[in-house]
């Protein structure tokens, strides 16, 4: 049993990160459409500030600090944690693994879920947005997803090629890495 598991191992480090990619490409997909019909409307110049600065901030705190120097390292540490221990429920539910919803540390459980109320608290309150308010944020918000689906491609890869990943997967008992 625990030999097969370990030949499960990659199967099930590759469907965490792919299901990670499906969840953000799912997202990035949904939104473009509602992001870009703001440009069907005659924008004032602080329509156009405002699209600027939701560009950068969410390119910065969603793609930048969120995504590529937290998250995603941390879903690819996790990826390969599960590649080299492999669980059947782990694999099965290697999605959810990878981000840190189970067999993870309190806090980072704590975390993930305490960042996932925010996600769902702030979609609610965009969606009460009229145009081209909600098409402003949501531009943002695609450029911040976006990032975030390529730094994920790029540590998961990163994870399996490179001798010096060296992040963390959180889980409960250590494998802390510097």
């Amino acid at each position: 049993m625990m030999r097969n598991n370990r030949r499960l191992g990659p199967c099930g480090s590759f469907w965490g990160i792919t299901g990670v990619l499906v969840i953000l490409g799912s997202a990035v997909y949904r939104l473009t459409p509602l992001a870009l019909e703001v440009f069907s409307y005659d924008l004032l110049w602080y329509h156009w500030f405002s699209v600027c600065l939701s560009l950068l901030l969410m390119a910065y705190a969603e793609g930048y600090r969120g995504f590529q120097q937290r998250f995603s390292p941390r879903v690819a540490a996790r990826a390969k944690y599960l590649a080299d221990h492999p669980r059947l429920l782990h694999i099965f539910l290697a999605p959810i693994f990878c981000m840190g919803y189970f067999h993870a540390t309190r806090k980072r459980k704590i975390t993930s879920f305490s960042v996932t109320a925010a996600i769902i608290v702030l979609i609610v309150l965009v969606r009460l947005m009229h145009q081209p308010w909600r098409g402003i944020v949501d531009l943002g918000v695609v450029t911040g997803l976006i990032w975030g689906f390529v730094s994920v491609l790029f540590f998961g890869i990163k994870a399996f090629t490179s001798e010096d990943f060296a992040f963390s997967p959180e889980v409960p008992g250590g494998e802390k890495v510097p």
